[in-house]
């Protein structure tokens, strides 16, 4: 608990490494603690007290705030909205007691101890002990695309620290990208399965739902998932059909049944048995899904065809069927009745609009049936959706679409246009707002055309232009009206007519700009030939210009057109330049991006277009009464496996996890940069060590001073005791020659005895 509340990534691994069982380790009740030792003045502490006061009525008690994981499951509940429904809440038929909040046992184990880890660790920003539990837990691209959802939820709160959220972002979202390959690089049947897997982990999840939910573009960017999303814009249909022969086959249904259209053999994951069994088939072990308890037989009818459903063996029915719920076939569908309904609308507007009581028309009646059919779709993506939110959040998800922003004010503008137009009063002002809402309704073809490889580049490209173009206006503005105002107040002081102040201050400044200019207003001569010729325009009547300051007018006129023509159009090149470069080489990123919504839209969408798809809405109100099965194009996209398959999916997910770790790791050893910190670190030693050495050094510098001085002491000592040596000496020697006549007078043959001992000197 130490390591975790103070951020000891080490310590965390070192205990786990000799034997710390996390499983065992952390309760729900420590997982309480660990929210609640919280830093305060932290966002996640704020979002907390938050969800806390939101719960509690009254005044919050004395003392610092605690926590409960129903808080926690709350905020999670904002930030990953239905990948993590049920988190942390009671489980089970009991019914819970009045003022009782849904919480589990404390003192109960939890259920995946890595992930609630790595969720304290994501929210609380400890980014290096989250990678580490990311490594430890299981269902690695999933866990990687939750943090970036956590990450970029969180960026829109605080933006102050968007940038390092950003950062960090982009590093989970890489762990996501290089597992992935990793596995499409062993199995690439896997791999896909993996992609639209229910997780149990993250409350029936699947990766692709997150990556959208994250809006990581350079996942949705690798070549395994976009050959995901091609098999599934295909359908059963062959890869590469022609849209000519779709076109046909649309156009006449009959051709259906000849070898116009071909069918794949194999068709991408369906949700069948049989993709179960060649999931399985790639391993050596018996089929799990012939076990007992390791799920149900698949169905007779397949079991009789051995699961091929190639269209020599389809029946008619199936062969159509197969044909009308390819995405492809769903989306040309509705290209094909829009551009109808535009055709529709603009003969309405233009031949057979007729005012009341002659109106409305039989083609008008239509056109109002169909856009019906159009609301009716829009409520049933806005609201009839599987998220388990309440309406006012479904409703703001469904606005945070542009194009459904887009739709919203196109069938807007029909109700106020037909309202107005029922009315002979304001039927005019009705057949206006038709014809604005006609161009929003054409405008919404741009969308459409997003699904192609070289438009859909450029149309996010114009997109990222039109930010510019407000930036642009802007300032523009700001001269516009300087200019005209002033211009307006000294040529005509006088003047007080509303309509007139607004054109010559905003309407005729913006025509200047591009070289409309008034002589007749600015130039004396021909301001003075104009009044005097006019016997109503009077010198001094408002509409005559005044020419007292007719050379500031002209001064001004020269540097508004200089600022305008010159310095801000060559802005608004420069920045329209900085923008495509930046956002060319990304563009096909955000493309790729694009196109999995554009698939998931059309993959959810029904099979007929409007108006007939009022047909399509009475069969899914039929089957939500009646309670039967969900449509099969859904499974394309969400598939639910059985136990044992899962467990397998998961484990090989692990493995190729743990050979992705050691790769990386096997890649920093050998990356240049981890060389030059090597070399870094043992250049580092080596200047320790001849540190080490000059203090040595001067240790024995210091030590032969000493020994110097020392010595020096030691010389003039000996000096000083020097002359009562001599002195010493030379007594000793006198007496020695006095005593040697003596010894040597004792006979001829007497010889001289060396004495022993030291001398004098020596002493």
């Amino acid at each position: 608990m130490d390591a975790l509340v103070s951020d000891k990534p080490e310590f965390v691994r070192l205990f786990v490494d000799h034997g710390a069982d996390v499983a065992d380790f952390l309760t729900y009740g420590r997982l309480q603690q660990l929210y609640r030792a919280t830093p305060p003045k932290s966002l996640l502490f704020l979002l907390l007290q938050r969800k806390l006061e939101e719960g509690r009525p009254g005044p919050p008690p004395a003392g610092p705030p605690a926590f409960s994981l129903h808080e926690v499951s709350r905020v999670l509940k904002d930030l990953l909205h239905d990948a993590c429904r049920g988190l942390y809440q009671e489980r089970g038929p009991a019914r819970r007691p009045a003022g009782q909040k849904w919480q589990p046992d404390l003192s109960q184990k939890s259920e995946d101890p890595w992930r609630d880890l790595f969720l304290w660790a994501v929210l609380q920003g400890r980014h290096q002990m989250a990678t580490y539990f990311w490594a430890m837990g299981q269902e690695g691209v999933a866990t990687a695309l939750a943090a970036c959802k956590i990450l970029r939820e969180l960026s829109h709160l605080e933006t102050e620290a968007k940038v390092d959220r950003t950062t960090h972002r982009a590093a989970y979202e890489q762990l996501a990208l290089g597992l992935f390959s990793e596995c499409h690089r062993n199995s690439e049947d896997r791999a896909f399965t993996l992609l639209v897997r229910r997780s149990r982990t993250w409350s029936r999840a699947t990766c692709l739902h997150l990556a959208a939910e994250a809006d990581t573009k350079a996942f949705f960017a690798h070549e395994g998932v976009q050959a995901f999303l091609t098999k599934i814009w295909w359908g059963d249909l062959a890869s590469g059909t022609s849209i000519l022969r779709l076109l046909g086959a649309f156009l006449c249904p009959a051709l259906l049944y000849t070898n116009l259209i071909t069918f794949s053999e194999e068709a991408p994951l369906q949700g069948g048995w049989e993709d179960l069994r060649e999931l399985d088939s790639l391993d050596s072990e018996q089929s799990l899904l012939c076990r007992p308890g390791g799920g149900a037989e698949p169905p007779a009818d397949l079991r009789r065809t051995g699961g091929r459903r190639g269209p020599g063996m389809a029946s008619l029915l199936a062969r159509w069927q197969r044909f009308w719920s390819a995405p492809v076939t769903v989306f040309l569908g509705n290209v094909l009745m829009y551009f109808a309904f535009l055709f529709l609308f603009a003969y309405v507007l233009l031949l057979d609009l007729r005012p009341p009581p002659a109106g409305p028309s039989g083609p008008e009646v239509t056109l109002y049936f169909w856009v019906f059919t159009l609301v009716l779709e829009e409520v049933r993506q806005g609201f009839f959706t599987d998220e388990d939110t309440h309406l006012r959040k479904k409703f703001t998800l469904y606005v945070e679409d542009n194009w459904n922003k887009c739709d919203m004010v196109a069938i807007f503008l029909f109700v106020i246009g037909v309202a107005c137009r029922m009315l002979p009063a304001v039927f005019e002002a009705g057949r206006t707002v038709l014809a604005v809402d006609f161009m929003v309704f054409t405008l919404r073809l741009i969308h459409i055309f997003a699904v192609h490889k070289q438009l859909g580049p450029k149309i996010i490209i114009v997109e990222r232009m039109m930010k510019d173009v407000f930036f642009f206006l802007f300032f523009l503005s700001v001269w516009l009206v300087a200019y005209g105002v002033a211009t307006q107040a000294l040529l005509h002081p006088h003047d007080g007519r509303l309509q007139w102040l607004l054109r010559r201050v905003l309407y005729r400044p913006y025509l200047q700009i591009f070289g409309q200019i008034p002589l007749d207003e600015i130039d004396e001569a021909h301001v003075k030939a104009n009044c005097s010729a006019d016997p109503l325009l009077l010198e001094g009547s408002p509409s005559c210009p005044n020419l007292y300051a007719n050379w500031l007018v002209i001064l001004l006129l020269v540097t508004f057109l200089l600022v305008t023509n010159v310095l801000l159009m060559n802005l608004l090149i420069a920045m329209f330049s900085y923008t495509f470069q930046t956002v060319q080489g990304n563009a096909d990123a955000f493309w790729r991006s694009q196109r999995y919504r554009l698939i998931a839209e059309y993959q959810e969408r029904p099979a007929l277009a409007p108006p007939f798809i009022l047909l399509s809405h009475l069969s899914l109100v039929l089957q939500r009464v009646f309670q039967t099965e969900a449509r099969r194009g859904r499974a394309r996209l969400e598939r639910d496996l059985p136990e044992p398959l899962e467990q397998k999916v998961v484990t090989w997910e692990a493995v190729q996890k743990e050979s992705y770790l050691s790769r990386l790791e096997r890649q920093k050893r050998d990356s240049g940069e981890e060389m030059l910190r090597r070399t870094s670190h043992r250049v580092d030693t080596i200047a320790k060590h001849l540190g080490g050495l000059r203090e040595q050094e001067k240790r024995i510098q210091g030590l032969e001073s000493q020994v110097g001085h020392c010595t020096a002491l030691l010389s003039s000592l000996a000096d000083r005791l020097a002359p009562g040596t001599a002195l010493r000496n030379a007594q000793n020697s006198g007496t020695r020659n006095r005593q040697a006549p003596a010894k040597r007078g004792d006979g001829p043959g007497s010889r001289e005895q060396p004495q022993a001992g030291p001398l004098a000197s020596d002493a």
